[in-house]
């Protein structure tokens, strides 16, 4: 525990609550009200500091679960491969019963009779190619067949499935190395390979050089937000007096992403060497990897890769003697979509709840951890320091397109018969290419219906739409052209002038086997449960949107609901903190909007009497029409429109 909290600046103390957290619950299997009480005081907080944590990160839990505990994926990409029917035979082999919807909300563990068992169905694992998965303890079980649950049961070893030979439409950079059968994570074998030669490399050169080597490159943030690295480098005073952190993004939460996990868990040295290079440019003295809790195994691998880049002095004090001492700490979370923006992870890694920051005051780079000038960077982000290196600013940004520079990593799930990952080369591949070539197109028999081209946040591409996209030509001119979906190039500024977004690389496809609304209604539930809760359109109106949906499939649909939904996700974009009030809104939008009569088809009813639009009665569900009935007193309500009966 001593050494957990030596990570933290010692006026900073409050910031090692979670990783205590983590401590106690992995010894004792729950937090207790004695343990909010023994790690308030250790920490000099009060204890209401620890208990909002222990009820807002989903990991943590107030109650023992069984002896061996099971967490099974149910968002979008595992739910399509079985998830839930995963879960139903789950229960079944060990004879748990499993509460009925809503009602594990806040008691979401089942447990066995005996004790020795227990399940509860977890947002997305981040292993949405390898689609349905579950954790048992904190071992990964990928491809499960959810009719083999006592295979599952008898034989709890991982079974981490690899892709090994790059497909020739691949540009590998970073993952040159994932999936070698002659490559391990110890450093023997990265330094062999010519590692950690690029810090060296930087460390002879000027902190400004490097910073405009990154700018020159294109290198735009390969997190979501697509942010030009180098800009956000440059917000950075060169003297800066206060004292500059650097934060390395692993919170991969993003439905249909899983492309930081497989960098971290086979090739950890070259995210540690981007991450030195970076500190190095920015003159940042500590780092902080905040990894998503849900990858306990590479939390590990990377603090035994730390260790190991110590003892070759690639970090700690007056790193191969350049003067320069540097420190890399990890920062575990425990389950919070939230914590991927930026300014909510900060706040996590404060120890405090992911709550967003406003921006403006509270940019990062002024006013970011501790109040102190902070970068925030994706995992793949600061790999692709390394290579720019390597390079060069302007032999980088000759691969890709203008704007979109460099190669970046996509990750396909869903109706495909290959799902897995892909390094490209930015535009240079189409969304056809990507499909059909690379991930070995759909099923037998089924056609293409929709695409989610950036995770699940973004907005929905209907197969037999047409898109007019302005294209920048060598010359530096620009023409516009008419393509079809599958033509649309895969980079920043196509997917954004096609309405949607390249977003974190997460594409999910779907065939024309599935319901738009059962697809929709399964984003609402991950969003209303992953929202932070600060901002009251984001908190209510994803909540609602999910009723909505959730009563459209269970027959009560009425027929303004398609418009009720819309108003709601309109309401709440551009109305919140932080971006993920967009995120929660623009599914609903687009599918809305581009599936007009599926959600049609789902609201045949006639409009009930005034309700709160969220609500879903059971009458609505099991009756055609709910009879209006005139109130004893008429208060005059008719006066204000023309539909005035109660």
């Amino acid at each position: 525990m001593d050494d957990a909290i030596a990570r933290y600046p010692s006026d900073h103390r409050r910031s090692a609550a979670m990783p205590l957290l983590h401590l106690w619950q992995e010894h004792f299997g729950f937090i207790s009200d004695e343990a909010v009480l023994w790690i308030a005081e250790k920490l000099g907080v009060q204890p209401i500091n620890i208990l909002e944590l222990v009820t807002f990160y989903p990991m943590f839990r107030q109650k023992p679960a069984g002896k061996t505990h099971i967490r099974v994926c149910h968002t979008l990409s595992c739910a399509m491969a079985g998830g839930f029917e995963l879960m139903e035979n789950l229960c079944a082999a060990l004879e748990i019963q499993f509460p009925p919807d809503g009602e594990g909300v806040h008691n979401p563990i089942a447990v066995s009779a005996d004790g020795n068992y227990s399940v509860e169905f977890v947002e997305c694992l981040a292993s949405c190619g390898t689609a349905p998965v579950c954790m048992i303890g904190e071992q990964l079980h990928e491809q499960l067949d959810p009719n083999s649950m006592g295979d599952l049961l008898r034989n709890q070893t991982s079974n981490l499935k690899h892709q090994t030979s790059p497909h020739p439409l691949e540009h590998r950079l970073i993952y040159k190395n994932i999936g070698r059968t002659d490559w391990t994570t110890d450093i023997e074998c990265y330094l062999r390979d010519g590692g950690y030669e690029q810090l060296k490399q930087a460390l002879t050169i000027s902190r400004s050089d490097i910073v405009n080597k990154v700018k020159n490159s294109g290198l735009r943030g390969r997190g979501g937000a697509g942010f030009s690295c180098g800009l956000k480098w440059s917000f950075i005073k060169p003297d800066e007096k206060r004292p500059v952190y650097l934060i390395c993004n692993a919170d991969e939460s993003e439905p249909g992403t899983f492309k930081d996990r497989y960098i971290i868990h086979e090739d950890p040295h070259q995210l540690l060497e981007g991450i030195l290079i970076s500190c190095y440019a920015l003159n940042a003295r500590a780092a902080y990897i905040y990894i998503r809790g849900e990858f306990p195994e590479g939390a590990k691998i990377l603090e035994h890769a730390i260790e190991e880049a110590r003892e070759h002095n690639f970090l700690g004090k007056n790193i191969l003697g350049s003067g320069f001492d540097v420190e890399v700490y990890i920062h575990r979370g425990a389950g919070a979509y939230i914590c991927g923006e930026e300014t909510g992870l900060i706040e996590s890694l404060e120890g405090k709840r992911g709550y967003p920051r406003i921006k403006p005051p509270y940019f990062p780079a002024v006013l970011g951890l501790y109040m102190c000038p902070t970068i925030v960077n994706n995992v793949e982000t600061l790999c692709a320091v390394k290579h720019i290196i390597v390079m060069g600013g302007a032999e980088y940004a000759r691969l890709g397109r203008p704007n979109n520079t460099g190669t970046r990593i996509v990750c396909v799930s869903g109706d495909v018969q290959r799902p897995g990952y892909f390094e490209i080369e930015v535009g240079a591949v189409t969304m056809g290419q990507l499909i059909y070539e690379m991930a070995g197109g759909l099923r037998p028999g089924r056609k293409l219906k929709a695409v989610i081209p950036g995770g699940s946040s973004a907005k929905v591409l209907r197969a037999d739409e047409r898109f007019k996209l302005k294209q920048r030509q060598p010359d530096g001119s620009t023409i516009e052209r008419e393509l079809s979906m599958d033509e649309i190039p895969m980079d920043f500024d196509s997917l954004t002038a096609a309405g949607s977004m390249a977003g974190s690389g997460g594409v999910i496809v779907l065939d024309d086997s599935r319901d738009v609304v059962w697809v929709l209604n399964n984003i609402n539930e991950f969003y209303a449960h992953e929202s932070c809760g600060q901002c009251t359109p984001c908190r209510e109106g994803s909540l609602w949107m999910k009723k909505i949906t959730d009563r459209m499939l269970r027959g009560g649909g009425v027929v303004e609901d398609p418009h009720t939904l819309k108003t709601i996700g309109d309401n709440i974009a551009g109305r919140t903190i932080c971006a993920f009030g967009e995120a929660c809104a623009w599914p609903t939008q687009s599918f809305v909007e581009k599936f007009p009569e599926e959600f049609a088809a789902r609201a045949q009813k006639p409009v009930p009497p005034p309700l709160p639009p969220e609500y879903t009665s059971e009458e609505l569900i099991e009756e055609e029409s709910i009879p209006t009935v005139p109130m004893a007193h008429d208060p005059g309500w008719e006066k204000a429109g023309a539909k005035g009966t109660i």
